[in-house]
């Protein structure tokens, strides 16, 4: 009886650090998720900042192109080239929206954003041999707002890409790289814009 109860004390003892390693190893595992989770709501929240940044300049467009077409009668394929990358550009933020840090839309989106900052540059070039849209008051506001929509856009972005870099930091080393693969915590992609154009908010002078 003595054995026996000597022995049933270790089995007790033995069962309960098993439990406590068990909880323990729960514990971190649940500790790591939730950090992966953190870490990808917060580049998710930072691209719904771009989102309403970019909502906003594509909004001022169709103003800027209305306010333009009077003086810039002969300049038709210009003004329907701005319309056009703004169609592209909504299309490719939409496409975002639903799946911030997909490589893919990522790429697209960025790809459209620059041509329609480019689109944008050519009328501007243009306005400049019309001097009275130059002068013209709501061109001057429009052209002021899209020049402090830019420099938001720029801002979020930036905040965007330091979300998406400490996020893929945290599932690419270790603990996190055991979690990220079987648990479908997938890279996200930066922002990244190729037209230098676009790293500065557009100047414009009317």
């Amino acid at each position: 009886m003595p054995g026996w109860h000597g022995e049933g004390m270790e089995f007790l003892i033995g069962l309960i650090c098993l439990v406590i390693i068990a909880v323990v190893i729960v514990a971190w595992v649940a500790s790591l998720y939730n950090g992966l989770v953190r870490s990808r709501n917060g580049y998710q929240n930072a691209f719904a900042q771009i989102d309403v940044q970019l909502t906003r300049r594509h909004d001022l467009i169709p103003n800027l192109v209305e306010t333009a077409k009077g003086y810039l009668k002969h300049e038709r394929e210009t003004l329907e080239a701005v319309t056009a990358a703004r169609t592209a550009a909504m299309t490719a933020q939409a496409n975002a929206a639903r799946n911030p840090g997909d490589p893919a839309a990522m790429q697209g989106l960025s790809g459209a954003e620059n041509g329609l900052t480019q689109a944008l540059g050519r009328l501007f070039a243009v306005s400049e041999a019309y001097p009275d849209l130059k002068a013209n008051q709501n061109m001057m506001q429009l052209s002021e707002e899209l020049t402090s929509t830019e420099n938001r856009v720029a801002f979020a972005r930036q905040g965007y890409n330091d979300a998406v870099l400490a996020y893929n930091n945290k599932r690419e080393t270790f603990p996190g790289s055991l979690l990220a693969g079987p648990f479908g915590f997938h890279k996200a992609a930066l922002l990244e814009i190729d037209d230098p154009g676009k790293r500065e908010a557009p100047r414009v002078q009317f």
